[in-house]
């Protein structure tokens, strides 16, 4: 049985980067032939290494899950469920911890990155640094073992993440005979996985750029009016290739939209008209889903159903895998 897994972490509002780069190829991969068995979840665990009001954390959780179920996930056929929900996970992770060496820790990206934070500001080496961020990529390891996962798909800047879980993998196996965990592997998202923000940076929360999901279409349009442009004139004909409008509006866009905006492009277009004709494009594609977002949020029972069912079929392969892991490595 072929198996595709993903998850997103509930730390806030989610963005376009979020949804293009990682939600929307996972939902249209749930749909591919490729795959007999799809399965998606929020990765609550992760978000402890930051978040630490309980209010805030459970108003995330049910946010990501509402924001899933808006933009199309169809949790009849695929698995759709909180991580935190799945003990077996923190029973894999310690196993895990136990057959990886402390060097792959500190090489992770997300460590990494934190050293050299402190570092370019004076600071001890692991400041701010707790057990959860430096373990991080065990755990996530355990997300995609746990499920016995072939394909992850994932951003070119989250392949490590894959690696090491193969990694893992390939050492317990070694170990414990062929077969005791599947070597998953990084399926690449080709499109929309480097989303631009309104500075034309990558959109991501720590530059505070993006270009929030779900607010209403005022907040929206006002928005996407802060992309940052140039002083080229009104009438002066525009680069289409290097906009970080146009790149976003691509994504969106159907390929007669796409070239008539560059065909205006070309004759000269204010940036005020062409921020409005994103908004345009954008708005309609997230209408239908905003209604269906704002439903789910007001009725919050619909969304504990859905996360219950997937609790239990998760839960149904989790306990397949720890059987035979756990067999394998304890000899119970």
């Amino acid at each position: 049985m072929k198996t595709v897994l993903t998850g997103i972490k509930p730390t806030g509002d989610v963005h376009l980067g979020n949804l293009l780069g990682a939600i929307r190829p996972a939902i249209e991969m749930s749909h591919s032939s490729q795959f007999d068995r799809s399965i998606y979840f929020i990765a609550d665990a992760h978000a402890l290494t930051s978040v630490r009001d309980p209010e805030k954390f459970k108003q995330h959780v049910y946010e990501i899950a509402a924001t899933w179920i808006a933009l199309g996930l169809d949790t009849s056929k695929a698995i759709f469920f909180k991580q935190s929900d799945i003990k077996e996970v923190f029973e894999l992770t310690w196993m895990l911890n136990c057959m990886t060496p402390k060097g792959d820790m500190n090489r992770a990206h997300s460590y990494k990155d934190k050293v050299q934070k402190n570092q370019e500001a004076n600071k001890d080496t692991d400041f701010g640094v707790n057990m959860g961020l430096f373990d991080y990529p065990v755990l996530m390891s355990a997300d995609i073992l746990l499920y016995d996962s072939n394909a992850v798909p994932v951003g070119k800047d989250q392949i490590q993440h894959v690696e090491i879980a193969r990694s893992i993998a390939q050492r317990c196996n070694e170990y414990f005979g062929e077969g005791t965990l599947i070597e998953p592997q990084e399926v690449i998202q080709k499109n929309g996985s480097l989303v631009p923000g309104l500075d034309g940076r990558k959109m991501s929360k720590s530059y505070d750029n993006g270009i929030p999901l779900w607010g209403t279409e005022k907040k929206l349009k006002k928005t996407i009016n802060k992309i940052t442009t140039d002083s080229t004139p009104e009438e002066a004909p525009k680069d289409s290739a290097n906009c970080t409008i146009m790149e976003l509006y691509k994504l969106f866009g159907t390929p007669e939209q796409i070239l008539g905006l560059e065909k205006r492009y070309a004759e000269g277009i204010g940036w005020g008209y062409a921020k409005l004709e994103l908004f345009e494009v954008i708005n309609a594609y997230l209408s239908g889903p905003r209604e269906v977002y704002n439903d789910l949020m007001n009725n919050r029972d619909e969304i504990d159903k859905v996360l219950l069912n997937g609790k239990e079929r998760a839960h149904a392969i989790a306990m397949d895998t720890m059987n035979r892991v756990r067999s394998r490595i304890t000899g119970f």
